[in-house]
Protein backbone atom coordinates (compact mmCIF):
# COMPACT_ATOMS: atom_id res chain seq x y z
CA UNK A 1 0.00 0.00 0.00
CA UNK A 2 2.42 2.53 -1.46
CA UNK A 3 1.76 6.14 -0.01
CA UNK A 4 -0.65 5.47 2.96
CA UNK A 5 -0.69 8.35 5.16
CA UNK A 6 0.44 7.53 8.98
CA UNK A 7 -1.25 9.58 12.08
CA UNK A 8 1.24 8.78 14.79
CA UNK A 9 -0.09 10.54 18.40
CA UNK A 10 1.59 10.39 21.89
CA UNK A 11 5.38 10.88 20.92
CA UNK A 12 5.16 7.81 19.73
CA UNK A 13 9.47 6.54 19.58
CA UNK A 14 11.38 7.90 16.42
CA UNK A 15 11.78 3.95 15.36
CA UNK A 16 8.16 3.88 14.00
CA UNK A 17 8.58 6.92 11.69
CA UNK A 18 11.45 5.79 10.63
CA UNK A 19 10.21 2.04 9.58
CA UNK A 20 7.25 3.72 8.32
CA UNK A 21 9.09 6.40 6.10
CA UNK A 22 11.53 3.44 4.63
CA UNK A 23 8.39 2.27 3.17
CA UNK A 24 7.44 4.84 1.77
CA UNK A 25 4.50 6.08 3.76
CA UNK A 26 3.40 9.72 4.51
CA UNK A 27 4.19 10.17 8.55
CA UNK A 28 2.29 12.90 10.99
CA UNK A 29 3.65 13.08 14.09
CA UNK A 30 1.52 14.83 17.19
CA UNK A 31 2.96 15.16 20.78
CA UNK A 32 -0.31 14.73 22.68
CA UNK A 33 -3.57 12.33 22.43
CA UNK A 34 -6.53 14.08 20.63
CA UNK A 35 -10.11 14.53 22.11
CA UNK A 36 -12.53 12.29 20.51
CA UNK A 37 -14.27 14.96 18.16
CA UNK A 38 -10.16 16.31 17.07
CA UNK A 39 -9.30 12.65 16.14
CA UNK A 40 -12.25 12.03 14.40
CA UNK A 41 -11.31 15.58 12.25
CA UNK A 42 -7.47 14.31 11.98
CA UNK A 43 -8.53 10.81 10.55
CA UNK A 44 -9.83 12.26 7.48
CA UNK A 45 -7.63 10.02 4.48
CA UNK A 46 -5.60 8.79 7.53
CA UNK A 47 -4.58 4.44 6.42
CA UNK A 48 -2.80 3.86 9.86
CA UNK A 49 -2.84 5.48 13.37
CA UNK A 50 -0.53 5.09 16.18
CA UNK A 51 -1.63 5.55 19.77
CA UNK A 52 -0.46 4.79 23.06
CA UNK A 53 -2.30 4.78 26.12
CA UNK A 54 -4.38 8.53 26.67
CA UNK A 55 -5.90 8.44 23.36
CA UNK A 56 -9.64 6.81 23.86
CA UNK A 57 -10.61 5.41 19.85
CA UNK A 58 -14.85 4.88 20.06
CA UNK A 59 -16.82 3.75 18.45
CA UNK A 60 -17.35 7.23 17.49
CA UNK A 61 -13.84 7.17 16.06
CA UNK A 62 -14.19 4.02 13.75
CA UNK A 63 -17.75 4.43 12.53
CA UNK A 64 -16.08 8.28 11.38
CA UNK A 65 -12.83 7.39 10.03
CA UNK A 66 -13.57 5.48 6.89
CA UNK A 67 -10.23 5.64 5.39
CA UNK A 68 -8.66 3.90 7.85
CA UNK A 69 -6.92 0.64 8.08
CA UNK A 70 -5.23 -0.23 10.80
CA UNK A 71 -4.46 0.66 14.29
CA UNK A 72 -1.36 0.42 16.81
CA UNK A 73 -1.10 0.73 20.65
CA UNK A 74 2.39 1.16 20.99
CA UNK A 75 2.12 -0.11 24.42
CA UNK A 76 0.94 -3.23 25.41
CA UNK A 77 -2.97 -2.31 26.98
CA UNK A 78 -5.39 -2.04 24.59
CA UNK A 79 -8.56 -0.89 26.90
CA UNK A 80 -8.45 2.03 25.72
CA UNK A 81 -9.42 1.15 22.21
CA UNK A 82 -13.44 0.10 21.60
CA UNK A 83 -11.70 -3.56 19.76
CA UNK A 84 -15.57 -4.76 19.18
CA UNK A 85 -16.29 -1.68 17.32
CA UNK A 86 -12.71 -1.69 15.24
CA UNK A 87 -13.33 -5.37 13.74
CA UNK A 88 -17.05 -4.15 13.12
CA UNK A 89 -15.52 -1.52 10.63
CA UNK A 90 -12.69 -3.81 9.71
CA UNK A 91 -9.90 -1.91 11.30
CA UNK A 92 -7.09 -4.07 12.41
CA UNK A 93 -5.74 -3.59 16.06
CA UNK A 94 -1.88 -4.45 17.12
CA UNK A 95 -0.06 -4.08 20.07
CA UNK A 96 3.45 -4.57 21.88
CA UNK A 97 3.05 -7.63 23.96
CA UNK A 98 6.73 -8.46 24.17
CA UNK A 99 8.90 -4.88 23.97
CA UNK A 100 8.57 -3.61 27.43
CA UNK A 101 9.23 -6.54 29.33
CA UNK A 102 12.27 -6.37 30.31
CA UNK A 103 11.90 -2.75 31.39
CA UNK A 104 9.15 -3.66 33.79
CA UNK A 105 10.66 -6.54 35.51
CA UNK A 106 13.81 -4.54 36.21
CA UNK A 107 11.55 -1.92 37.54
CA UNK A 108 10.08 -4.50 39.99
CA UNK A 109 13.68 -5.65 41.26
CA UNK A 110 14.44 -2.32 41.44
CA UNK A 111 11.54 -1.82 43.89
CA UNK A 112 11.69 -5.13 46.18
CA UNK A 113 15.26 -3.88 46.56
CA UNK A 114 14.44 -0.63 47.45
CA UNK A 115 11.16 -1.23 49.88
CA UNK A 116 13.89 -3.95 51.65
CA UNK A 117 15.47 -0.98 52.21
CA UNK A 118 12.91 1.86 52.70
CA UNK A 119 15.44 3.33 50.49
CA UNK A 120 12.77 6.27 49.45
CA UNK A 121 12.39 7.14 53.42
CA UNK A 122 16.06 7.53 53.92
CA UNK A 123 16.59 9.60 50.27
CA UNK A 124 13.74 11.77 51.67
CA UNK A 125 15.37 12.35 54.89
CA UNK A 126 18.79 13.06 53.24
CA UNK A 127 17.25 15.78 50.74
CA UNK A 128 15.37 17.77 54.21
CA UNK A 129 18.75 17.58 56.00
CA UNK A 130 18.46 14.47 58.73
CA UNK A 131 21.17 12.02 58.85
CA UNK A 132 19.08 8.58 59.96
CA UNK A 133 22.13 6.02 59.70
CA UNK A 134 20.32 3.16 60.94
CA UNK A 135 19.98 -0.79 60.12
CA UNK A 136 16.25 -1.29 62.01
CA UNK A 137 13.31 -2.62 59.36
CA UNK A 138 16.22 -3.14 56.23
CA UNK A 139 16.69 -6.41 55.09
CA UNK A 140 18.69 -8.16 52.39
CA UNK A 141 15.86 -9.91 50.00
CA UNK A 142 18.07 -12.91 49.58
CA UNK A 143 16.17 -15.96 50.74
CA UNK A 144 13.20 -14.02 50.90
CA UNK A 145 10.02 -15.46 48.76
CA UNK A 146 8.75 -13.40 46.10
CA UNK A 147 4.97 -13.90 44.95
CA UNK A 148 3.64 -13.26 41.40
CA UNK A 149 0.39 -13.04 40.68
CA UNK A 150 0.11 -13.44 36.90
CA UNK A 151 2.91 -15.34 35.32
CA UNK A 152 2.98 -14.64 31.81
CA UNK A 153 5.71 -12.35 29.93
CA UNK A 154 6.63 -9.99 32.71
CA UNK A 155 5.72 -12.21 35.22
CA UNK A 156 7.79 -15.06 33.76
CA UNK A 157 11.25 -12.58 33.18
CA UNK A 158 10.38 -11.01 36.90
CA UNK A 159 10.76 -14.36 37.78
CA UNK A 160 14.25 -15.29 36.39
CA UNK A 161 15.58 -11.70 37.78
CA UNK A 162 14.08 -12.31 41.08
CA UNK A 163 15.93 -15.64 41.87
CA UNK A 164 19.22 -14.65 39.79
CA UNK A 165 19.11 -12.52 43.14
CA UNK A 166 18.56 -15.54 45.66
CA UNK A 167 14.94 -15.29 46.03
CA UNK A 168 12.67 -17.90 46.31
CA UNK A 169 9.76 -17.42 43.66
CA UNK A 170 5.89 -19.00 43.98
CA UNK A 171 3.56 -17.91 41.58
CA UNK A 172 -0.55 -17.85 40.62
CA UNK A 173 -1.95 -17.96 37.25
CA UNK A 174 -5.57 -18.80 35.95
CA UNK A 175 -4.12 -20.82 33.53
CA UNK A 176 -1.44 -23.33 33.97
CA UNK A 177 2.55 -22.37 33.30
CA UNK A 178 5.49 -23.76 32.62
CA UNK A 179 7.95 -22.42 35.59
CA UNK A 180 11.02 -21.04 34.93
CA UNK A 181 13.74 -22.27 36.87
CA UNK A 182 12.95 -23.46 40.44
CA UNK A 183 10.20 -21.09 40.26
CA UNK A 184 6.92 -22.79 41.72
CA UNK A 185 3.15 -22.74 40.65
CA UNK A 186 0.93 -22.32 43.97
CA UNK A 187 -2.55 -24.02 44.10
CA UNK A 188 -3.99 -20.64 44.86
CA UNK A 189 -4.06 -16.82 45.45
CA UNK A 190 -4.39 -17.42 49.11
CA UNK A 191 -1.41 -19.79 49.06
CA UNK A 192 0.45 -16.90 47.25
CA UNK A 193 -0.38 -13.98 49.79
CA UNK A 194 0.00 -15.89 52.68
CA UNK A 195 3.75 -16.96 52.16
CA UNK A 196 4.83 -13.90 50.03
CA UNK A 197 7.27 -11.58 51.47
CA UNK A 198 6.51 -9.03 48.56
CA UNK A 199 3.79 -9.69 45.95
CA UNK A 200 3.97 -8.46 42.47
CA UNK A 201 1.01 -8.07 39.90
CA UNK A 202 1.52 -8.90 36.54
CA UNK A 203 -2.15 -9.24 35.45
CA UNK A 204 -4.66 -7.65 32.65
CA UNK A 205 -7.18 -5.16 32.60
CA UNK A 206 -10.51 -7.39 32.63
CA UNK A 207 -13.83 -7.45 34.93
CA UNK A 208 -12.43 -11.04 36.90
CA UNK A 209 -9.20 -8.77 37.97
CA UNK A 210 -10.92 -4.71 38.74
CA UNK A 211 -10.56 -4.01 42.07
CA UNK A 212 -9.05 -7.95 42.68
CA UNK A 213 -7.00 -6.26 45.52
CA UNK A 214 -9.20 -5.44 48.36
CA UNK A 215 -9.35 -5.27 51.66
CA UNK A 216 -10.13 -9.36 52.18
CA UNK A 217 -6.69 -10.37 50.02
CA UNK A 218 -4.54 -7.41 51.33
CA UNK A 219 -5.48 -8.76 55.45
CA UNK A 220 -4.45 -12.25 53.92
CA UNK A 221 -1.21 -11.13 53.49
CA UNK A 222 1.81 -11.64 55.71
CA UNK A 223 1.96 -9.15 58.13
CA UNK A 224 5.00 -6.48 57.32
CA UNK A 225 4.74 -8.01 53.82
CA UNK A 226 5.09 -5.83 50.76
CA UNK A 227 2.60 -5.10 47.65
CA UNK A 228 3.84 -4.41 44.26
CA UNK A 229 1.34 -2.75 40.81
CA UNK A 230 3.14 -2.17 37.66
CA UNK A 231 -0.12 -4.12 36.06
CA UNK A 232 -3.16 -2.15 35.66
CA UNK A 233 -4.52 1.17 38.05
CA UNK A 234 -8.04 -0.71 38.48
CA UNK A 235 -6.81 -3.95 39.67
CA UNK A 236 -5.90 -2.65 43.55
CA UNK A 237 -8.29 -1.13 45.16
CA UNK A 238 -6.14 2.43 46.29
CA UNK A 239 -8.21 3.25 49.63
CA UNK A 240 -7.88 -0.04 51.08
CA UNK A 241 -3.84 -0.41 50.54
CA UNK A 242 -3.42 3.05 52.06
CA UNK A 243 -5.28 1.80 55.15
CA UNK A 244 -2.81 -1.49 54.97
CA UNK A 245 0.09 0.41 55.06
CA UNK A 246 -1.08 3.38 57.65
CA UNK A 247 -2.07 0.64 59.81
CA UNK A 248 1.34 -1.15 59.33
CA UNK A 249 -0.38 -4.65 58.55
CA UNK A 250 1.92 -3.80 55.31
CA UNK A 251 5.73 -2.73 55.89
CA UNK A 252 5.31 -0.99 52.30
CA UNK A 253 4.50 -0.57 48.84
CA UNK A 254 5.26 -0.10 45.20
CA UNK A 255 2.45 1.52 42.61
CA UNK A 256 3.11 2.86 39.18
CA UNK A 257 -0.38 2.46 37.86
CA UNK A 258 -3.78 4.00 39.35
CA UNK A 259 -7.75 4.02 38.54
CA UNK A 260 -7.33 7.60 37.40
CA UNK A 261 -4.53 9.40 36.35
CA UNK A 262 -3.76 12.63 35.14
CA UNK A 263 -3.63 13.22 31.28
CA UNK A 264 -1.08 15.37 31.06
CA UNK A 265 2.55 15.73 32.55
CA UNK A 266 1.94 19.06 34.50
CA UNK A 267 -1.30 18.14 35.71
CA UNK A 268 -1.63 17.60 39.42
CA UNK A 269 -1.56 13.88 41.25
CA UNK A 270 -3.93 13.28 43.80
CA UNK A 271 -3.83 10.07 45.69
CA UNK A 272 -4.75 8.58 49.26
CA UNK A 273 -0.58 7.09 48.93
CA UNK A 274 0.38 10.39 48.74
CA UNK A 275 2.92 11.03 52.08
CA UNK A 276 3.12 7.16 53.03
CA UNK A 277 5.91 6.03 54.66
CA UNK A 278 8.04 3.31 52.79
CA UNK A 279 5.65 3.91 49.73
CA UNK A 280 6.87 4.08 46.27
CA UNK A 281 4.86 6.31 44.13
CA UNK A 282 5.88 6.67 40.15
CA UNK A 283 4.12 7.77 37.36
CA UNK A 284 3.29 4.54 34.83
CA UNK A 285 6.92 4.66 33.84
CA UNK A 286 7.19 1.01 33.94
CA UNK A 287 7.46 0.37 30.41
CA UNK A 288 9.34 4.07 29.83
CA UNK A 289 12.74 3.38 28.64
CA UNK A 290 14.62 4.26 25.78
CA UNK A 291 15.25 0.88 24.73
CA UNK A 292 11.64 -0.48 25.43
CA UNK A 293 10.33 2.67 23.56
CA UNK A 294 12.76 2.38 20.18
CA UNK A 295 11.78 -1.55 20.51
CA UNK A 296 7.84 -1.00 20.93
CA UNK A 297 7.98 1.20 17.89
CA UNK A 298 9.73 -0.97 15.78
CA UNK A 299 7.37 -3.95 16.76
CA UNK A 300 4.02 -2.51 16.41
CA UNK A 301 5.25 -0.92 12.98
CA UNK A 302 6.22 -3.87 11.75
CA UNK A 303 3.00 -5.35 12.04
CA UNK A 304 1.14 -2.65 10.78
CA UNK A 305 3.12 -2.58 7.25
CA UNK A 306 2.72 -6.33 7.21
CA UNK A 307 -1.02 -5.66 7.68
CA UNK A 308 -1.12 -2.87 4.89
CA UNK A 309 1.74 -4.30 2.91
CA UNK A 310 0.62 -8.13 2.94
CA UNK A 311 -2.50 -8.64 5.13
CA UNK A 312 -0.70 -10.31 7.60
CA UNK A 313 -3.20 -10.25 10.74
CA UNK A 314 -0.86 -12.36 13.11
CA UNK A 315 -0.95 -10.19 16.42
CA UNK A 316 -3.93 -8.72 15.60
CA UNK A 317 -6.28 -8.28 18.68
CA UNK A 318 -9.86 -8.11 17.41
CA UNK A 319 -9.44 -9.76 13.98
CA UNK A 320 -9.16 -13.63 12.95
CA UNK A 321 -5.37 -14.70 12.75
CA UNK A 322 -3.46 -14.75 8.95
CA UNK A 323 -0.65 -14.95 7.50
CA UNK A 324 -0.43 -16.40 4.12
CA UNK A 325 2.60 -16.53 1.96
CA UNK A 326 3.28 -14.24 -1.01
CA UNK A 327 2.08 -15.63 -4.73
CA UNK A 328 4.33 -14.37 -7.39
CA UNK A 329 1.94 -13.01 -10.25
CA UNK A 330 -1.11 -12.74 -8.84
CA UNK A 331 -3.28 -9.69 -6.83
CA UNK A 332 -3.77 -10.11 -3.37
CA UNK A 333 -7.57 -9.55 -2.23
CA UNK A 334 -8.31 -8.73 1.76
CA UNK A 335 -11.73 -9.29 2.89
CA UNK A 336 -13.28 -8.15 6.53
CA UNK A 337 -17.40 -9.41 6.39
CA UNK A 338 -19.41 -10.12 8.83
CA UNK A 339 -19.50 -14.06 10.00
CA UNK A 340 -22.36 -15.18 8.52
CA UNK A 341 -23.81 -18.43 6.35
CA UNK A 342 -23.18 -18.18 2.91
CA UNK A 343 -20.20 -15.52 2.59
CA UNK A 344 -17.90 -18.03 1.25
CA UNK A 345 -20.48 -19.86 -1.29
CA UNK A 346 -20.98 -16.04 -2.35
CA UNK A 347 -17.56 -15.44 -2.86
CA UNK A 348 -16.74 -18.17 -4.59
CA UNK A 349 -19.85 -17.46 -7.11
CA UNK A 350 -18.38 -14.24 -8.02
CA UNK A 351 -14.75 -15.47 -8.43
CA UNK A 352 -16.47 -19.07 -11.04
CA UNK A 353 -18.32 -16.15 -12.70
CA UNK A 354 -15.51 -14.60 -14.11
CA UNK A 355 -13.68 -17.84 -14.58
CA UNK A 356 -10.77 -16.51 -12.10
CA UNK A 357 -7.81 -18.92 -10.67
CA UNK A 358 -7.26 -18.63 -7.12
CA UNK A 359 -3.95 -19.86 -6.70
CA UNK A 360 -4.26 -18.91 -2.75
CA UNK A 361 -7.20 -18.64 -0.29
CA UNK A 362 -7.34 -18.85 3.63
CA UNK A 363 -10.49 -17.77 5.38
CA UNK A 364 -10.59 -17.82 9.51
CA UNK A 365 -13.29 -16.76 11.42
CA UNK A 366 -14.75 -15.81 14.53
CA UNK A 367 -18.27 -15.46 16.11
CA UNK A 368 -18.57 -12.19 14.46
CA UNK A 369 -16.48 -11.62 12.09
CA UNK A 370 -14.90 -13.25 8.72
CA UNK A 371 -11.46 -12.26 7.55
CA UNK A 372 -10.64 -13.44 3.52
CA UNK A 373 -7.23 -14.00 1.86
CA UNK A 374 -7.54 -14.55 -1.43
CA UNK A 375 -4.34 -14.53 -4.46
CA UNK A 376 -5.93 -14.85 -8.09
CA UNK A 377 -4.81 -14.31 -11.56
CA UNK A 378 -4.50 -10.15 -12.15
CA UNK A 379 -6.72 -10.21 -15.67
CA UNK A 380 -9.74 -10.17 -13.27
CA UNK A 381 -8.86 -9.28 -9.47
CA UNK A 382 -10.49 -5.29 -9.92
CA UNK A 383 -13.76 -7.35 -11.42
CA UNK A 384 -13.68 -9.62 -8.99
CA UNK A 385 -12.69 -6.96 -5.99
CA UNK A 386 -15.84 -4.39 -6.83
CA UNK A 387 -18.38 -7.14 -6.82
CA UNK A 388 -17.06 -8.49 -3.47
CA UNK A 389 -17.01 -5.04 -2.00
CA UNK A 390 -20.51 -4.87 -2.86
CA UNK A 391 -21.54 -7.95 -1.02
CA UNK A 392 -23.76 -6.94 1.85
CA UNK A 393 -21.54 -9.10 4.41
CA UNK A 394 -18.98 -7.15 3.31
CA UNK A 395 -16.86 -4.69 5.88
CA UNK A 396 -13.66 -3.57 4.16
CA UNK A 397 -12.13 -4.82 0.65
CA UNK A 398 -8.95 -3.94 -0.32
CA UNK A 399 -6.30 -4.64 -2.63
CA UNK A 400 -2.65 -4.94 -1.08
CA UNK A 401 -0.71 -5.57 -4.26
Amino acid sequence: MQGARVLLLENIHASAVELFKGEGFEVESVATALKEDELVAKLAGVQVLGIRSKTQVTEKVFAAAKDLVTLGCFCIGTNQVELEAGAKAGVAVFNAPFSNTRSVAELIICEVIALSRHLTDRTREVHEGKWRKIAAGAHEIRGKTLGIIGYGHIGSQVSVLAEAMGMRVLFWDVMTKLPMGNARPAASLGEVLAEADFVTLHVPETPQTKRMFGQPELAQMKKGSHLLNASRGTVVDIGALAAALSSGHLAGAAVDVYPEEPEANNDAFASPLRGLANMILTPHVGGSTMEAQASIGREVATSLTKFLKQGATTGSVNLPQIELPLTRGTHRILNVHRNVPGVLRDVNKIVSDRNANIRSQVLATDSNIGYLVMDLDQDVSNDVMVAMSALPTSIKTRFVY
